[in-house]
Parts: structure tokens; C-alpha cells; sequence
């Protein structure tokens, strides 16, 4: 159906019996039928024409409105996505801002400076950089020689230069030298005595609640740390015990990290695996063995 570009209820109905319809009538014009009869037929089909039209543009105006109105709610939808894209693009720029400066954005209670006490640490910024992008970290940083090496050596955050560094979202950030590399006296777990681990682990707990860890993670690993200690390795007489279970913690904790952004991800670490830490014992014991064999053999000859 042609669209209609103007509305037929304003046209007039011609005048049929006048010259310019001479033609017309007399196309209709029989022995029974006179020009008058025919001028009758004319306006007839007219009228008849006429009303459909007026019908057809009303339904057409009706359509228009409809298309109208649906127009306006799709362009008002998508103002409306693209202020809220802006918005979230706006929230997460901010998010993002505040978790690079995170220091700039920690608020301040209005109140007068706490008294100093003996629990207060000083942590390597390296250390600290590390668990707030939920790196795994060394627990020496937080012995007490390792925070006596932290206090020695710190300086303020410009005395050393700034380093740029690559987030994991792949943004450039600045950071302290200091924040870039490790302690050169860092000890791995693994050679930690269970004196220096016990001092380790509830500071380390403490600093992952700090840098807002998920729950689920710190409660994890708090009772992973729990189990090494409470299992009979950790009090054993047997020196290769002690060692084996402290080379246990560190290996796990290493692959339970690697293992969170993989696609199979990790595990509860806080199920002590019998059966590698078996392996892991065995594994001392070899390497016991091959070096008594090797002072052994230098001694002979």
C-alpha cells in the first residue's frame, strides 16, 4: 500500500456535472443512464474512494505516532547505556586511580597520634608490593631480621628514584626503587628456622587483612600455616622432618599462587597433601645422603 503524503479529508468533492467531466459522464452515459445518473456514479466512487483514503491515513497517522514513540524510548535507552558506560568507565577509572595510589586515598581519622608500641613493623615496600597484587612473598620480610633490615636500610620514598613497573591489567605505574626489588639478605622459607617462621606468620596474616585480601584466602592460608605447625614434622627430633616440612610449606604455597590465575585454579592449601610431603622427606633424606657420600669420598681421597 503507496504511502499517503497528505490527508484526503481535506480534499472537496468535484463538481461532476461540470465541463471538465464532460468525458467522463459521457463514458457512462446510456439509454438508461443520463449525464446526471452518470455525474451521481462519478461522485459515488469518489466518496467511496475518498473514505478509504481517510481511512487509510488515519491508520497510517496512528503508525507514525507509534514508530514516533518508539523511536524517542530507543534513542532515550541508548542515551541512557552510553551516560551509564561513562559512569561505570568514570567508577573504574577512579577504582583503578585509588588502587595504584592506595596510600593517597587511605582515609584518616580525626583523632591524635596512637602511642607507639612494640607491634609496630616496618615492612619492605618490595614485600608489601608484592601481597597487594596477591604475589607470593617470602615470609623473611616479616621475621625479625627481616624487619631490622627494612628499618636499617629505609630511606624516604624519593631519596631512591622512581621505577616504572607493569601492572597486571598491563598499565605502566611508578613505583620506589626500593618497591622494585628484593632484599639482597632475603632468606627462602625453606631455610627459616621455626622460631623465625612462627614471628613471620601472624604478622603476615595481619598485613594480607591490611591490604584487603579476600577473606576466604587469608583464612586459607592462616589455617594452612596453622596445620604445617600443628603437624608432627614441625616438633619432630628429626632435623630432616623439620626441614622437609618447612620446604612442604614453601614449594605449596609457591604452586598455590601460580595456580590462582590458571583456568584450572588452585586448591584449599590448607589440606596438608600427606603424600607429597612423603615425597618431599624422601627427597631430603636423597639429598642427606648424596652429600655425606660426596664428604665420604673427598675425605678417602
Amino acid at each position: 500500500m503507496q504511502r499517503l503524503h497528505s490527508d484526503p479529508s481535506l480534499l472537496v468533492c468535484p463538481d461532476f456535472l461540470s465541463d471538465p467531466y464532460q468525458a467522463s459522464r459521457a463514458s457512462l452515459v446510456t439509454p438508461t443512464i443520463n449525464e446526471v445518473q452518470a455525474a451521481d456514479l462519478l461522485r459515488n466512487v469518489w466518496v467511496t474512494t475518498n473514505n478509504t483514503l481517510c481511512a487509510q491515513w488515519q491508520q497510517q497517522t496512528i503508525e507514525d505516532e507509534r514508530l514516533q514513540t518508539e523511536q524517542k524510548r530507543l534513542t532515550e535507552e541508548a542515551a541512557e547505556r552510553h551516560q551509564q558506560a561513562l559512569r561505570l568507565d568514570e567508577e573504574t577509572n577512579k577504582a583503578d586511580e585509588r588502587k595504584k595510589n592506595r596510600s593517597k586515598h587511605l582515609p584518616i581519622p580525626m583523632r591524635l597520634r596512637p602511642d607507639a608500641t612494640d607491634n609496630e613493623v616496618l615492612v619492605s615496600d618490595f614485600a608489601l608490593r608484592k601481597i597487594d597484587k596477591g604475589h607470593y612473598v617470602e615470609l623473611y620480610y616479616w621475621t625479625n631480621i627481616g624487619i631490622q633490615k627494612a628499618h636499617s636500610t629505609y630511606r624516604t620514598r624519593d631519596d631512591k628514584g622512581m621505577l616504572p613497573t607493569t601492572n597486571s591489567d598491563g598499565s605502566t605505574v611508578w613505583v620506589t626503587a626500593a618497591g622494585a626489588k628484593p632484599s639482597s639478605a632475603v632468606i627462602a622459607d625453606r631455610n627459616l628456622s621455626t622460631v623465625e617462621f612462627a614471628q613471620a606468620v601472624p604478622r603476615l596474616i595481619a598485613a594480607l587483612e591490611e591490604y584487603d585480601w579476600p577473606v576466604q584466602r587469608v583464612t586459607m592460608l592462616a589455617h594452612f600455616w596453622g596445620a604445617v605447625m600443628l603437624h608432627r614434622y614441625w616438633n619432630s627430633i628429626d632435623p630432616l622432618a623439620q626441614r622437609a616440612i618447612l620446604i612442604y610449606q614453601e614449594e605449596q604455597r609457591r604452586a598455590w599462587h601460580n595456580a590462582i590465575p590458571l583456568s584450572k585454579g588452585a586448591w584449599d592449601i590448607s589440606i596438608i597433601d600427606d603424600s607429597a610431603l612423603l615425597r618431599t622427606y624422601d627427597r631430603v633424606f636423597r639429598d642427606m645422603r648424596r652429600q655425606e657420600m660426596i664428604v665420604e669420598c673427598t675425605v678417602h681421597d
